[in-house]
């Protein structure tokens, strides 16, 4: 037989339930404004979201189908020309012209060395790319290479500063333009932070966006990936966007570019 419970215990019993009901209701309600606050909790965006969209290219890309990248809206690419003061990337005159005649907006970028003066690798740049003031700006590549068997020197923060002013002021004056610095995450937190704000950054970040590796440092453009895939070349490919619009693109180029006197570039050359 079913015994009848004391009324005390009811009364004890629904005492207990309404504060149950209290403390869910709250967590309930606690939860409903994390959400709400999630809501507005963007993430930064993706490398898709950017309109304008760009390579970079080497020798390791091969033969390259420049009128298909074209076709694939790419609106910019960087090709490699040099490297220190004595090596040239062999597929340079072929990506150089081919990307023009396809219709695609080219620049040339340098790989510094550190056991070559900025004057002579700056000399080197100048002799191997064309002048062309279609082109894009020229751009100077600063990064680690610790593996390196013929360069172990680990210039200090002040030398490298130095030796960055030399070559991209070499460079300016030669080809009327604002160079770029592209800067990977290491080198940049060991030698850049702080320094060349009045330079463009082209900053590599295959992990997140920039602001997860590079904090608020301004960047102009963002290499995202080195495993991008575009109709035209065969195999992987350095994927890269613009911080903005197709006209911010178009009022960052105009911006680029410098008078200089054409004494410079003679000069300069020989």
């Amino acid at each position: 037989m079913r015994r009848r419970p004391d009324p005390a215990s009811v009364r004890g019993g629904a005492s207990s339930f309404r504060r149950i009901a209290s403390r869910l209701a709250t967590v309930v309600a606690a939860g409903l404004m994390v959400s709400a606050c999630a809501l507005f909790d963007f993430e930064e965006p993706g490398p898709e979201d950017y309109p304008v969209q760009g390579i970079d290219v080497s020798k390791y890309q091969g033969d390259i189908e420049w009128h298909q990248v074209k076709a694939a809206d790419i609106e910019f690419a960087f090709i490699k020309a040099t490297e220190g003061g004595d090596h040239s990337d062999t597929r340079f005159e072929d990506n150089w012209y081919g990307a023009k005649a396809a219709g695609v907006r080219r620049g040339a970028y340098h790989f510094y060395y550190f056991c070559r003066t900025p004057e002579e690798q700056a000399a080197w740049f100048i002799q191997n790319v064309p002048y062309d003031p279609t082109a894009l700006p020229p751009v100077l590549d600063m990064e680690w290479y610790h593996d390196s068997k013929t360069c172990k020197r680990i210039p200090t923060r002040a030398e490298i500063h130095q030796e960055m002013r030399t070559f991209l002021t070499i460079v300016e004056r030669y080809y009327g333009k604002r160079p770029i610095i592209y800067v990977t995450v290491d080198f940049h937190r060991d030698r850049l932070v702080g320094a060349f704000n009045d330079y463009p950054i082209w900053v590599r970040s295959v992990a997140g966006h920039p602001t997860i590796r590079y904090g608020d440092r301004d960047w102009t453009m963002w290499q995202y990936t080195a495993t991008g895939r575009v109709p035209g070349i065969r195999g992987n490919v350095d994927r890269n966007t613009f911080d903005g619009s197709k006209k911010d693109f178009a009022r960052f180029l105009a911006a680029s570019q410098i008078d200089v006197p054409t004494s410079s570039i003679v000069s300069s050359a020989e």
